[in-house]
């Protein structure tokens, strides 16, 4: 006795929350579009900052941006290669553009003028320094 078993090769709606199941990969692979990545972020909360660490190998520091407008700290990165091949008869150019952007809302308690951003081994680690709240002073009132 034969198993039938049922083969659908159209994307379904669940396809595109979820990705394409095993069954429709070849077909939706063929003809997907390219995807951006973001790279992972880590943040970390110590006593003293705020540390951002973004994890961009292969990255160049120029290619970094950081702007901090009303409290919201974006980083921004912007990569674009060019490179050309030339024979006799043949020419042949590629472009490939890379980039992301994230944002942050940070705190209040962040100091602005203190931020420092540093770029090694393929990690962008921002230092965020928290100032030191006031602490509510406790008035005493004469009875009068």
């Amino acid at each position: 006795m034969n198993t039938l078993a049922r083969v659908n090769n159209m994307p379904t709606l669940l396809d595109t929350f979820f990705g394409p199941s095993l069954m429709t990969r070849p077909y939706v692979t063929r003809y997907a579009q390219p995807t951006l990545t973001t790279p992972a972020v880590n943040v970390k909360d110590t006593e003293a900052a705020y540390q951002i660490d973004v994890a961009a190998p292969g990255a160049k520091k120029e290619d970094f941006g950081l702007s901090l407008n009303q409290n919201v700290l974006t980083i921004s990165f912007k990569h674009e290669k060019n490179t050309e091949e030339t024979n006799d008869n043949y020419v042949r150019k590629e472009f490939a553009f890379q980039s992301f952007e994230r944002s942050f809302r940070l705190p209040k308690t962040v100091n602005a003028e203190g931020i420092k951003a540093t770029y090694t081994d393929g990690i962008l680690s921002v230092e965020l320094p928290k100032m030191e709240e006031p602490k509510p002073e406790v008035k005493q009132i004469a009875i009068a």
